[in-house]
Formats: C-alpha cells, sequence, structure tokens
C-alpha cells in the first residue's frame, strides 16, 4: 500500500510539473508576442501595452482588407479568362479566390462552368497525367463541376444558376436525368420563360421515362416560344415521345 501511495504521489507531482512547463511555456510565447510588438522590447507601462495591442490590431486591419482586395482580383482575373475562353487558366485563379472568399457562391458557380468545359475538351493526351488512380481527366474535372455547382446551391439556396448547370452536367455528360429533375424544376420556378430550360427538363423527363411530364412541357415551349425554329423543334420531340408511347 505504501508502495502504491509514492507510485501515486510521484504521478501526481510529474503531471504538476508537466502543467507548470506548459505554463512557462506559453507564458514566454506570449511574452515573445508583446516583445514582438515594439521594435525597443516590451512596453513596460500598462499604456505602452495597450498602444502595442492597438498598433497591431491596425496592422491585422490593414492585413484582412488586403486579403479581401487580393480575392477580388482573383475573381475579377477569372471571370475576364472565361471570357477570352480560357478556362484551364480560370481555374487556376478560381482556386486562388477561393482561398481568399470560400463563403462566395459564384466562385463555385463558376468553378463548375469551367470545370465542365475542360472536362469536355480533354482529350488524355500522353504525358498529361490524364489518369490518375483508374480514374480519367474528364471524370476528375466533372467531379470537380458538380461538386462546384452544389456547392453553390449550399451556400446559397436561391441561386439560380449553379441548378442549371447541375441540370445539363446531369442530362448530357452523366446520364442521370432523375437526378438534374428537381434542379431543372427549382430553376424554372424562378425563370419561368427560359425555353432552353424548358428543353433540357422535358428531355430529362424523356430520359427518365416519365413521357407525359416531357409532352406537356412541349405543349408549354409550343405555346410559350414566338421562335419558329425552337416551336418547331418542340413539335418534333413531342411527336417522338408520343410515337414512343404509342408502342
Amino acid at each position: 500500500m505504501v508502495v502504491g501511495i509514492v507510485v501515486i504521489v510521484v504521478i501526481g507531482l510529474g503531471a504538476v510539473g508537466a502543467y507548470s512547463y506548459r505554463n512557462y511555456v506559453i507564458r514566454n510565447n506570449i511574452a515573445y508576442r508583446i516583445a514582438a510588438l515594439s521594435a525597443g522590447g516590451p512596453p513596460e507601462t500598462i499604456e505602452g501595452l495597450r498602444a502595442a495591442i492597438k498598433d497591431y490590431e491596425k496592422q491585422i486591419e490593414q492585413h484582412v482588407k488586403d486579403a479581401a482586395q487580393t480575392g477580388v482580383y482573383w475573381k475579377i482575373l477569372a471571370s475576364r479568362l472565361q471570357d477570352r475562353g480560357l478556362h484551364n487558366e480560370a481555374l487556376k485563379a478560381l482556386e486562388q479566390a477561393i482561398y481568399y472568399n470560400g463563403e462566395d457562391a459564384t466562385l463555385f458557380y463558376m468553378t463548375g462552368v469551367s470545370a465542365a468545359v475542360v472536362a469536355k475538351s480533354s482529350l488524355g493526351f500522353p504525358g498529361t497525367g490524364a489518369n490518375q488512380g483508374g480514374v480519367s481527366e474528364r471524370d476528375r474535372y466533372f467531379a470537380i463541376a458538380e461538386a462546384g455547382y452544389r456547392r453553390a446551391i449550399e451556400l446559397n439556396d436561391r441561386y439560380a444558376r449553379p441548378r442549371y448547370g447541375l441540370g445539363i452536367l446531369y442530362v448530357f455528360e452523366l446520364n442521370r436525368p432523375v437526378e438534374a429533375i428537381p434542379h431543372l424544376e427549382r430553376f424554372l420556378e424562378q425563370s419561368s420563360n427560359d425555353v432552353e430550360a424548358m428543353f433540357v427538363l422535358a428531355r430529362a423527363y424523356y430520359m427518365a421515362g416519365l413521357s407525359r411530364p416531357a409532352v406537356d412541357l412541349y405543349d408549354r415551349i409550343i405555346n410559350r416560344t414566338k421562335d419558329a425554329a425552337k416551336r418547331a423543334e418542340a413539335e418534333k420531340n413531342k411527336d417522338f415521345v408520343l410515337g414512343l408511347s404509342y408502342e
């Protein structure tokens, strides 16, 4: 029993010693930081400490402003690169912009747009790392596009464009029409006269085996559009779906 008590006391003293040492290190780190606030060593008075802290806060505020402005510049650069069709370079700029502002839904939507374009233009040239871990470069960029659109929606549920982007991606690239339908329906709730989105949603309905909703949507296009070519396309698609339905 005596031995047990001795062991417990020793362990307790060791723990106290370790705790005291950690506190010593922390105090010294704090002292070092305070000393760094002024070139002539740590302030010796309370007023001096307050002045040093105030000066440091100003430096922090300036750093925050500079970082925010840097993020804006990266976003502008990414937009300009997208306008010129330089989507690989745009993705690099967007990565930097997101680093500075990770809660800007627009940046993630832009990432979705550029990643989808890069994926479709990927030809798997030799030596480009086109296949890593069994995943093709095309698939990796489509995954980035999907993640970008989804993150944009998470940040702003009312943001319509990422939903349209996801609809396009699921219908035309990933063959996942069922997942496209709710996004396209939500998009059309906000942009009820967007004929192109109606065509995409009608196609999604058809691919998912929902003939009646597809026909109804083609009728909606026929009744609303003033574009003769689009009306003719809708009528042709409607007849095709009805023809399959009657077989």
